[in-house]
C-alpha cells in the first residue's frame, strides 16, 4: 500500500487545488450597484506560461452579461497570453461546474491547440475532460 501512496504523491502536483483556491479567493457574490451583481461564479485558468488568471461573472439588469470564463480570458489576454492549459469553473455553491457552451466555443477559437485544454469536471475525484472531446467535429 505504501508504494501506491508514494506513486500517487509523485504524480500529484497540486495544480487543480491551486486553481480551485484561486477561483474561490475571488468568488463572493455581491452587488456592485443596485443594477449589477457580480461574483457568484468564478474561474481560474492556467496559462501555457504557468500564470493563473481569474475572473468572476457580472450580471447587469440591462441584460448585458459577462461570464467568469470570459472575464478570466480577458485577464489572460490583457496580460499578453492566449493559451490555456487548464481551467476550473466554481459555481455559487462552491462545486466545480462546466463552462457554458458559449464559452467552450470561445475557448476553441483562442488558438490551434485549444482542444487540449483540460477542464476540471469534479473536484473530489479530479475528473478531467479535454475541451476537444466536447467538439469532435470542430
Amino acid at each position: 500500500m505504501r508504494r501506491m501512496e508514494e506513486q500517487a504523491l509523485s504524480q500529484y502536483d497540486g495544480t487543480w487545488d491551486k486553481l480551485y483556491i484561486a477561483a474561490r479567493k475571488v468568488q463572493y457574490e455581491r452587488k456592485s450597484s443596485h443594477l449589477l451583481e457580480v461574483g457568484s461564479v468564478s474561474v481560474a485558468l492556467l496559462t501555457e506560461k504557468g500564470d493563473i488568471c481569474v475572473g468572476v461573472c457580472m450580471d447587469a439588469t440591462c441584460s448585458l452579461r459577462m461570464c467568469a470564463e470570459r472575464n478570466a480570458i480577458a485577464n489572460m489576454i490583457t496580460n499578453g497570453e492566449n493559451q490555456i492549459v487548464k481551467i476550473v469553473v466554481v459555481m455559487s455553491d462552491g462545486k466545480v461546474g462546466m463552462p457554458c457552451r458559449t464559452c467552450q466555443k470561445f475557448f476553441m477559437q483562442l488558438d490551434k491547440d485549444a482542444g487540449k485544454i483540460e477542464i476540471l469536471c469534479d473536484y473530489a475525484t479530479k475528473k478531467v475532460i479535454q475541451l476537444g472531446k466536447l467538439f469532435q467535429d470542430w
